[in-house]
């Protein structure tokens, strides 16, 4: 293997696996409220929104032009929206329900593996969500590494500070759902290995079998797809569970750190080059 495709390699593990710090965080930590949980749904409906519409909406209509970029983001919608239509949901009672039902231990257990099941559901979404967000980023650092290793090691530095939040969004809602820690840290480990991924990707098949339009349309659809995911699943689930005052400054809270590493991530870069 190119000594050039190692070195990004390298770079993209040190970004990709601090997810895995993340995860430790919670996983070290007592397992949390139902309050907590929330809003850190809220949190992480943030981050996937910001990176949906600034993040991949955005480089596409710069690269393919608004009309272009809006119909594949929207092609995502549509697409998964129909999807959606056959992944069976559990009805969630009102949290004050909740409340009163649990006095009744089969009702309450009963409840609580709904909870579970949602809470599952919109972690493994999340995963793959951040996993199709880290394949960009591993481009990123194989592109940055060419220029030269200073730029690639800031560029490395910067995707693992803010992929550290993304660990947790990812590793929590598992951690609550499955009370295993190795699950949670497990999969919040996977999702940051795509960034690896990436570079191989960039390095091998980009250059002879996708042309960067392509690639910028499917990377909007992607974007589509997190945005209809988190209105439809990770937002429902934030508000039962906070509140949806509370929830709502969760939600901003992560657009706005999210928005902050995105900034960082692209001062990063050389000018010829975007994340």
């Amino acid at each position: 293997m190119d000594s050039q495709v190692m070195v990004a390699l390298a770079l993209s593990l040190v970004g990709g696996l601090s997810t895995s710090i993340g995860a430790l965080f919670v996983i070290l930590c007592q397992a949390p409220n139902l309050k907590m949980l929330g809003l850190l749904q809220g949190f992480a409906a943030g981050l996937m929104l910001s990176i949906s519409f600034l993040d991949l909406a955005h480089n596409a209509i710069n690269s393919i032009g608004f009309l272009k970029a809006n119909l594949w983001f929207f092609g995502g919608v549509v697409f998964f929206g129909i999807i959606a239509n056959f992944i069976p949901e559990p009805t969630l009672a009102p949290s004050s329900d909740v409340k009163n039902k649990k006095k009744n231990d089969e009702g309450g257990k009963d409840i609580m593996k709904k909870h579970r099941r949602q809470v599952l559901f919109s972690g493994i979404i999340t995963a793959i969500g951040i996993s199709l967000h880290n394949f960009p980023e591993g481009m990123a650092v194989f592109l940055g590494s060419i220029k030269g290793l200073r730029v690639g090691l800031n560029l490395a530095l910067a995707i693992a500070l803010h992929n550290i939040p993304e660990g947790v969004a990812v590793a929590l809602p598992i951690y609550f759902a499955t009370q295993s820690k190795w699950q949670a840290f497990k999969l919040a480990t996977v999702s940051g290995l795509a960034e690896p991924l990436g570079v191989v990707l960039v390095a091998y098949l980009f250059p002879s079998s996708l042309s960067p339009e392509i690639l910028e349309g499917l990377l909007a659809s992607v974007g589509g797809v997190m945005a209809f995911l988190t209105l439809h699943e990770m937002l429902p689930l934030a508000f039962d569970y906070a509140g949806q005052k509370q929830a709502v400054k969760a939600v901003f809270f992560g657009m706005a750190f999210m928005s902050a590493s995105l900034y960082f991530l692209e001062i990063s870069l050389p000018e010829e080059m975007s994340l």
